[in-house]
């Protein structure tokens, strides 16, 4: 795979010169890969939400660059590249409250009318997204704040991935919802991006819901990478991921106390099925 996106040396100083200063993200370095889902997992003020709003230029860098294909999107007057915005699309938390349109059609047809694309292109793009979101085409026409919280986000969703996008980024996208709504969701934005081949940035509190998801996780610890590696690299360091203040998935706590019991199993795993493994390869003796 290649790299869409980069940051070097990415720095940011919230109240800069005031007595309010604080480094929301000191001297980032991050690849990400065309095509890979990346999950962002931080405790509150590690400096995520600050990290994916310099993705699409809603923040401008105290030092350091953001670079989408190579090339940073800054220009030398200081100016962000218009097109950076349709490229790297970024939902917000809890993005229903940010709709604002009398009707579906035409708050999803927001953003690509701002594209300047011609309306029957529009038009397409409307019941292309609102078919990947899972809503009815015959509610196009029905006004957004009818619909219950969770089909409400997936029309806030329906809105970005209408300007198709090549990086799409949700800031929590799950926040808030039921159990059913949280994996309605998850599950839309891997069909997303199975379709798609975009690349889907996620940011998230859960360990559990990301891990089951992301092709690699993105630590985030005190405006700093703590880690960024496959779910398995990561959880490998349980200790420090605690000591950061975040939670691991649940049966990466029961095989660890299964280890910790004096059984030889693989404490890295996050998921069920590879726990079963784990278990049946260390009770033959063939754990490493």
């Amino acid at each position: 795979m290649s790299t869409i996106l980069e940051t070097r040396g990415l720095t940011y100083v919230y109240g800069a010169g005031t007595p309010f200063e604080r480094v929301a993200l000191d001297h980032v370095d991050l690849r990400i890969e065309k095509g890979e889902i990346l999950g962002v997992i931080g405790h509150t003020g590690s400096g995520k939400s600050t990290l994916i709003q310099h993705f699409n230029g809603l923040l401008k860098p105290s030092a350091g660059e953001v670079l989408l294909d190579g090339r940073s999107i800054w220009d030398e007057k200081g100016k962000c590249a218009r097109e950076t915005r349709f490229r790297v699309g970024l939902v917000f938390q809890y993005p229903e409250y940010q709709l604002f349109e009398e009707t579906i059609a035409r708050d999803i047809a927001f953003g690509p009318s701002n594209m300047g694309l011609p309306q029957e292109e529009i038009d397409a793009r409307v019941r292309e997204s609102m078919r990947a979101v899972g809503l009815d085409e015959k509610l196009a026409g029905q006004s957004p704040f009818a619909l219950s919280g969770g089909q409400k986000r997936r029309v806030a969703i329906a809105g970005v991935i209408a300007m198709r996008p090549d990086v799409l980024v949700l800031d929590e996208p799950t926040a808030g919802l039921d159990p059913a709504g949280r994996d309605e969701i998850l599950e839309l934005v891997k069909q997303y991006h199975d379709t798609s081949g975009a690349t889907v940035l996620i940011v998230s509190h859960s360990m559990e819901d990301i891990a089951r998801l992301a092709d690699r996780l993105l630590v985030m610890d005190h405006s700093r990478v703590l880690f960024c590696d496959t779910p398995r690299e990561v959880f490998a360091h349980a200790e420090e991921i605690i000591a950061a203040g975040l939670d691991i998935p649940m049966i990466t706590k029961v095989m660890r106390e299964l280890a910790r019991r004096g059984l030889a199993v693989d404490t890295s795993v996050f998921t069920v099925p590879q726990a079963l493994d784990a278990i049946r390869a260390a009770k033959k003796g063939g754990a490493r």
